[in-house]
């Protein structure tokens, strides 16, 4: 078969990973420590994302092959995309991305103390929401990691009023390898490009971060409770474990809700 689109975007894919393994991985490492270190110490790992990035928080938690210790917050407002048109449309959550406070407003739900962390997912890295909630856990003394495009962040200009974007907040950066403006395959005859490489960047991150999680935390004689299919473990086995999963997630993230 002649190469084609598909092949192209797969090529890109690869590229990314590629570029991944050879850069990323000093601050996976160092990000993966802080994490363990946190859901060692039973604190949790906050995450946040908004728009598409929401993709990364539900892969971290609650994913076959994950584990309690994260704590995913999902505004729907800003992610709820299958209406796209009408309400709870696309035009609003894009709006909503842009309506500086809302982050903060956003936090206020929640109860947060040490050794808690907070872990940021954005493509572009200069979103309102995004600077907000990056600066509100700042402020509330939490380490903050985020996955961000480097190369999308820079060359965009900052639209929070700080003059901040995700990249000079942040305690640790991880870059998503995928070039600014995510698309990455040019059509002959077709002007805009398409088949954005950013999924694959950061859900190839979240997945690399948990596993080196996993292995720190059983290093330290704490293993997780893992999220395990009936493939491994048989049907009752596999559901024994997810209650004790979610207990255990139960358990942890009382405290967030001042319980």
């Amino acid at each position: 078969m002649q190469p084609n689109a598909a092949f192209e975007y797969l090529n890109q894919a690869q590229s990314i990973l590629t570029r991944i393994q050879q850069t990323q991985m000093k601050n996976i490492e160092l990000a993966a420590k802080q994490c363990a270190q946190t859901i060692a110490g039973d604190g949790l790992v906050h995450m946040f994302g908004s728009g598409h990035s929401r993709i990364f928080v539900e892969e971290m938690f609650p994913r076959h092959g994950s584990f309690p210790g994260f704590h995913p917050i999902v505004e729907l407002s800003l992610t709820f995309h299958n209406l796209v048109v009408g309400s709870n449309g696309q035009r609003q959550a894009m709006f909503l991305e842009h309506v500086e406070g809302l982050g903060q407003i956003i936090l206020r739900n929640f109860v947060f103390s040490p050794p808690d962390c907070f872990l940021i997912f954005s493509n572009s890295g200069v979103n309102e929401v995004i600077i907000d909630v990056a600066l509100e856990a700042k402020r509330l003394n939490m380490p903050v990691i985020a996955v961000v495009s480097v190369d999308h962040c820079q060359a965009s200009p900052a639209s929070h009023s700080s003059g901040k974007k995700l990249t000079e907040i942040a305690d640790i950066v991880i870059d998503n390898c995928t070039p600014a403006g995510d698309a990455m395959v040019r059509v002959e005859g077709l002007e805009d490009p398409v088949g954005p490489g950013s999924t694959i960047g950061a859900a190839a991150i979240t997945n690399a971060l948990k596993c080196r999680i996993a292995e720190k935390l059983t290093a330290m004689g704490k293993p997780p409770i893992v999220l395990t299919s009936s493939y491994f473990l048989g049907r009752e086995e596999s559901k024994k474990r997810f209650d004790a999963c979610y207990d255990d997630y139960r358990a942890r993230v009382r405290k967030v809700y001042g319980c």
